[in-house]
């Protein structure tokens, strides 16, 4: 059986690879946030709001009455690669099994590129969730992530800033710590379709507790809906409000915002995207497949007023 996989893909050809390994992480897979599939290192966001434009009739065109006010954010991506070597023997034997149907996977990959691409886009899939959340530029592979992003701008009024409760979110006060959350969304943002209540991990573990009635937080001994422990993670709300349970989090994290107010974006037909396999024993004689991914993203939100921070 022959496993020579060299292969090179660029800019828009290298598409569906790229795709594969930045949307496939929770968030951007469910689409809980906009994606910009297209964007050449910065695109603008451009949100418009209008004040007192609605005026009793007349028959007079009356200028200068009402205001439109334009405001900008630079959403601008940047440049990361995937530099791996593999060993192939590894590999070999769980390619084989999926291609024999010995493998928990529904559909094997048609070919032992495609399976090589999907290991190493499932590890970015999962830097690139975490990331998009809590991502600090300063380090090695990591853009700014959103959380990062509000609490440094300024403009993020402070009633909506929250800090953390000492000590962590746990089951006991989870209720009360997410009503804060809730308390502080703008009144012309609450009760919006796309309104999410983004939470890490442990949130969403200590909500789902004490929906089950192990708190002291007013649900009964047998929980919601009297099935305990046994609650849904998802399709889960408070007060209304959609809760997505975000991986990328960083504990006691929760961020409240439209779906349509947070952006991430990247460049999938940009020409300097690039994805290739290179068979090292064509090379060098030895067993190894070396790996290059080459690709962009990054995230930004669009009216910082309109979110809130809990951290």
């Amino acid at each position: 059986m022959s496993l020579a996989i060299t292969t090179s893909y660029a800019g828009e050809f290298s598409g569906k690879y790229i795709a594969a390994a930045l949307l496939s992480g929770d968030t951007l897979a469910k689409e809980e946030i906009t994606i910009l599939p297209n964007v050449r290192f910065k695109t603008v966001l451009q949100k418009a709001s209008t004040d007192n434009i609605v005026r009793d009739a007349s028959c007079d065109f009356k200028t200068n009455e009402g205001t439109l006010t334009l405001t900008e954010q630079i959403l601008e991506t940047e440049e990361f690669q995937v530099n791996l070597e593999l060993c192939s023997k590894e590999l070999k034997s769980s390619w084989q099994a999926q291609e024999m149907g010995y493998s928990a996977f529904s559909e094997p990959p048609a070919s032992f590129t495609d399976f090589v691409l999907a290991h190493v886009s499932a590890k970015v899939a999962d830097k690139t969730e975490k990331n998009i959340w809590q991502g600090a530029a300063a380090n090695t592979g990591e853009f700014d992530g959103l959380a990062v992003k509000i609490a440094a701008d300024a403009a993020l009024p402070a009633a909506q800033e929250i800090a953390a409760v000492a000590g962590g979110v746990n089951s006991g006060n989870v209720i009360a710590q997410m009503g804060l959350v809730v308390d502080a969304i703008p009144s012309t943002v609450y009760g919006k379709d796309d309104l999410r209540l983004y939470v890490s991990s442990n949130v969403g573990r200590a909500y789902t507790r004490s929906l089950g009635g192990f708190a002291a937080n007013g649900v009964g001994g047998a929980g919601y809906e009297d099935k305990g422990t046994n609650q849904v993670l998802g399709g889960l709300f408070f007060d209304g409000v959609q809760v997505v349970v975000s991986k990328g989090m960083a504990d006691n994290t929760m961020i409240a915002a439209e779906k349509s107010n947070l952006f991430f974006g990247t460049g999938l037909l940009n020409e300097s995207q690039e994805v290739r396999t290179i068979d090292m024993q064509e090379v060098d004689g030895s067993m190894n497949v070396r790996v290059i991914l080459r690709y962009t993203a990054g995230v930004q939100y669009g009216e910082v007023t309109d979110i809130v921070l809990y951290a």
